[in-house]
């Protein structure tokens, strides 16, 4: 990217749309269960909705979810969002070469959207030599209004729904995020940071017995700092 000027264009963002769209479907196991939890726990749809189009993360949102309580909990739930939000910093600033170049509403839109697909999606295409910085806002966008839109229906018809808690349906949402992983993978240099985080997830998780937030946080941690070790000595 050095020396290739960003751009943000109109073409951009409906590029980022585009390529958007058949990653749609992965989403709809997460809409299916925040709507089910969320009708349980006594949400109202506009509630629900308000929630899906603020925070804007599936994770946050269901942990959020799992420790609700009458009366809510409101430092619990926040500090649980933080925690499993934190992982958007060093995605952030692996797309700096972008984020940089950008200035008010373009910068402030693209970062309230940013999430993992759009990360995946755009850091490929930043690696390929893309220089279109509306790329990342084009996707961010179209997962927003698919994801608020798409709560808010399964919500509606929570009840009438009823799936068995191993449905091969719930094994999309998984399927999607390793598809997304595919076109990050760069090969043997990528193996160790990847492998460290796989195996600090699990040692939170399972020997260690805590739950969500926790193994997120310690893989994207922990993995990111291998990551950076490694960067540092090839430097």
């Amino acid at each position: 990217m050095s020396g290739s000027r960003v751009v943000f264009t109109r073409q951009g963002v409906w590029r980022g749309v585009r390529v958007t769209i058949p990653m749609l479907p992965g989403m709809l196991p997460f809409a299916l269960i925040i709507g089910a939890i969320a009708s349980a726990r006594g949400l109202s749809l506009l509630e629900l909705m308000l929630m899906s189009a603020m925070v804007f993360a599936g994770t946050s949102q269901l942990v959020a979810l799992q420790v609700w309580d009458d009366p809510a909990p409101i430092l619990a739930a926040t500090l649980a969002c933080f925690v499993i939000n934190l992982r958007l910093a060093p995605m952030s600033a692996a797309l700096a070469p972008w984020l940089d170049k950008l200035r008010g509403w373009k910068l402030w839109g693209t970062l309230a959207t940013l999430v993992d697909n759009s990360f995946a999606v755009a850091i490929a295409d930043q690696r390929a030599g893309g220089r279109d910085a509306g790329l990342l806002l084009g996707v961010g966008l179209t997962f927003w209004v698919f994801w608020t839109l798409s709560t808010g229906v399964a919500f509606v018809f929570a009840n009438m729904i009823s799936l068995p808690p191993n449905h091969p349906v719930f094994f999309a949402a998984v399927a999607t995020f390793v598809t997304l992983m595919v076109p990050l993978w760069r090969g043997r240099i990528d193996l160790l940071p990847w492998a460290v985080a796989a195996v600090a997830s699990v040692v939170v998780a399972v020997p260690l017995g805590l739950g969500a937030p926790w193994p997120v946080l310690a893989g994207a941690l922990i993995g990111g700092a291998v990551g950076a070790w490694r960067d540092t000595r090839r430097t």
